[in-house]
């Protein structure tokens, strides 16, 4: 396992400040995190309370959190994968993606990839 895909469900339209990144507007929607699983405590942090550490602990934390499916690829490599809007400059501030969160107005998860 080396990275997953967290899938949340956000249900009226919200401006929130995240971090650094300052207020973003988000539609309701699903939302599709991909994050590193180096340890499974990464991605069960997802599912309790925590301290507000990365960009997605700001929405997680108001949105509802669906699940996570794990993956065999580095999370960089997963998220190129992933053919959906980006949310620009979320949660890839440690790399050259584009971004590291996804929008659609439906649940696609068997259909996320291209």
């Amino acid at each position: 396992m080396a990275s997953y895909v967290l899938v949340l469900y956000n249900e009226k339209h919200r401006r929130i400040e995240v971090g650094k990144l300052n207020a973003i507007d988000f539609e309701p929607g699903f939302y599709y995190y991909v994050g590193s699983a180096k340890r499974l405590s990464r991605v069960k942090r997802h599912f309790g309370e925590k301290k507000k550490k990365w960009h997605i602990d700001y929405i997680s934390e108001v949105f509802e959190v669906l699940g996570a499916v794990l993956f065999d690829l580095q999370e960089c490599e997963l998220a190129k994968k992933i053919n959906l809007p980006k949310i620009k400059g979320f949660g890839c501030s440690d790399c050259n993606c584009d971004s590291h969160l996804f929008y659609s107005k439906n649940l696609i998860i068997e259909y996320l990839f291209t």
